[in-house]
């Protein structure tokens, strides 16, 4: 942070050139504006200023002085155009200009994303107006209020005998089925259901490849003529699962990776690849663009996922404590019902610690997909129709299938080497 007051101040200047100079640009297109780079850089040094001298009076009488400027000017100012952001953005060039006296890092920050929100204008306007229908923009308000109002609230402590029940846990993954499906709904409108979707699903199945599955299940369900987009769309969320299964795995035991699990998770993410794959071609030659139909959140939807994910965990705790004389293998596998990569990281956790040797580490990974490649199909099966759910399992039979070959294979050659 810088220290002295000149510094600080110059900082200030910046920030009312930086915005000045939009609206000067602004200018020369045609629009009429009172203030132009001039005077908002003298207006954020009149802040500055201000609030240097440490008297409260004389800040808050220049502030006043300012918006009342901004008023007379709006008051004065073309009719034709009867916006209020030019005379909103110099009352705030004061206010920033103040602020970088105490804390400037911010103050600059500010001063240049309100000089991105002026400059792109016409693409937020597009954006809100084009991208977002109305009833999207209100599904994403339900989004953001069940991540940033609801969820701070609940406790994230167990409340349950088992310590499984967390409302916290419970209450994000609804957020993420509620972001999933919001996020796919924009994908399809932006870039069509060609492509839209796949892409989602790529992206989100490293946040949750089971909810995307279901969050796909049910657009699938409300939108069957793009129902081949939503299976390629599972389909490439898969991949993530691998990728991200991978990753994890080689952070917690590089080790395990390298004497031979890379083997069986590459040939399991190339599988899923090519099954994404070849459904996304088939959507790109049947389907055809459109906004899509329907809400762009079902939060019944979100709400049945959660309790079954939490049902799914339940069980695997009450079977892990029945059978845990037969060790982390059992149990990590049980776990993976719900979470796989947590499952699996656990497992290569436990082998950094030479506490399990790596075949059976291999086994309990592989395992930990398998397991979870159920609660896939079971997703898929109660959340879209069969058209869409009998060709997810078919895809996530065969790159289990191709995973295990690979293991197989593996085990063979390292048994003929020997």
């Amino acid at each position: 942070m810088p220290d002295s007051i000149e510094l600080r101040i110059g900082i200030a200047l910046v920030i009312g050139l930086v915005i000045g100079a939009e609206r000067e640009q602004r200018m020369s297109e045609g629009a009429h504006r009172a203030a132009g780079i001039r005077t908002f850089a003298i207006t954020s040094l009149l802040g500055a200023i201000a609030h240097a001298l440490h008297e409260p009076l004389a800040l808050a009488v220049l502030g006043a002085a300012v918006g009342i400027a901004a008023v007379v000017s709006y008051w004065l100012g073309d009719r034709t155009d009867p916006g209020l952001t030019s005379e909103i953005a110099l009352v705030l060039a004061f206010a920033l200009g103040a602020l970088a006296i105490d804390r400037p890092t911010t103050a600059l920050a500010a001063g240049i994303v309100t000089a991105l929100l002026l400059a792109y204008r016409a693409r937020i306007h597009e954006a809100v107006r084009e991208i977002l229908s109305p009833a999207e923009l209100r599904d994403a308000l339900i989004v953001a209020a069940a991540a940033l109002v609801v969820l701070p609230m609940l406790p994230a402590q167990p409340v349950d005998p088992w310590g499984v029940l967390v409302p916290f846990t419970l209450w994000r993954l609804v957020v993420l089925i509620l972001a999933i499906h919001l996020a796919a709904h924009v994908a399809q409108r932006m870039l069509g259901a060609r492509w839209g979707l796949p892409i989602a699903g790529l992206a989100s199945g490293f946040v949750s490849s089971s909810a995307t599955i279901a969050s796909m299940g049910g657009k699938a369900k409300d939108d069957p003529p793009h129902v081949t987009g939503a299976i390629a769309a599972a389909a490439a969320s898969t991949i993530a699962t691998f990728v991200q299964m991978a990753l994890l795995v080689g952070a917690a035991s590089p080790r395990l990776l390298e004497q031979g699990l890379w083997i069986p998770l590459a040939a399991g993410g190339v599988a899923a690849l090519l099954y994404a794959g070849l459904f996304a071609l088939r959507a790109a030659r049947s389907e055809h663009g459109g906004p899509p139909p329907g809400r762009a959140v079902d939060l019944r939807g979100a709400l049945i996922f959660a309790l079954l994910v939490t049902g799914v965990s339940i069980g695997a705790t009450l079977i892990g404590r029945q059978v845990g004389a037969l060790g982390v293998v059992i149990a990590s596998t049980v776990a993976a019902f719900a979470d796989a990569h947590a499952a699996g990281a656990s497992v290569a956790s436990v082998h950094a610690a030479d506490q399990l040797e790596t075949t059976s580490a291999m086994i309990a990974v592989l395992a930990c997909l398998s397991t979870n490649s159920v609660t896939k199909v079971v997703l898929a099966f109660s959340a879209g129709p069969r058209r869409f759910a009998a060709p997810v399992a078919l895809g996530v039979a065969l790159v289990l299938a191709a995973t295990w070959a690979a293991y197989a294979l593996y085990v063979v050659s390292a048994e003929a080497a020997d």
